[in-house]
């Protein structure tokens, strides 16, 4: 069942109708025809009727304002909240914001890169995916990143650094980078006297 409108003449009508299958065709069968349109919007006749009908029906929230179209959206908080706490109380903010500070990017570097490891850490996934994730949640900061933005967030991540150990007789299987100092950084701000 559905309502259509009928032109006849030069006035439209409201209609209820029906598809039934008659040997094996569709057929529409008017249940009935409400009234004509300019009528029914002028007296809100409408509106009265889908109140009247909804209250029938389990599945159904009806928001009715004049002839705005309703609209509503939710965004997810619980993984930000968490992260986001954890991401301060061990410095993690400061250690990038440390390494960022004499580059001149016009984006913040560390709302990206916390973006992305939010991401790998509930869903995993390449950064264009992160980039659509993160819409759907209320994140600090990120409103403003791009796709453009994460890329070169984890470009600087991979950046080798120059503070290679050229020294040390074992050979790295891999030239040190930006993540390794985070990571050492980190270590030195949380050790305590027995580690």
């Amino acid at each position: 069942m559905y309502a259509r409108i009928k032109k006849s003449g030069r006035y439209e009508y409201l209609q209820i109708v029906e598809n039934r299958r008659d040997g094996g065709k569709p057929r529409q069968h008017v249940i009935a025809t409400v009234g004509r349109m300019d009528r029914l919007q002028v007296k809100g006749d409408v509106e009265t009727l889908i109140r009247s009908l909804s209250r029938f029906s389990d599945k159904v929230l009806l928001v009715l304002s004049e002839r705005s179209q309703p609209h509503a959206s939710a965004q997810k908080i619980g993984p930000s909240l968490i992260c986001e706490r954890l991401w301060q109380e061990l410095g993690i903010k400061s250690v990038i914001e440390e390494l960022v500070a004499h580059r001149k990017y016009k984006f913040d570097v560390e709302r990206a890169i916390f973006l992305s490891v939010l991401h790998r850490l509930f869903v995993s996934g390449s950064d264009r995916s992160c980039h659509r994730w993160h819409r759907d949640y209320r994140i600090d900061g990120v409103d403003t990143i791009r796709l453009h933005h994460l890329y070169r967030a984890m470009a600087f991540l991979g950046e080798v650094t120059d503070d290679n150990d050229e020294e040390n007789e074992t050979p790295l299987l891999s030239p040190r980078c930006i993540k390794d100092r985070i990571e050492e950084q980190l270590f030195f701000k949380r050790r305590d006297l027995f580690s």
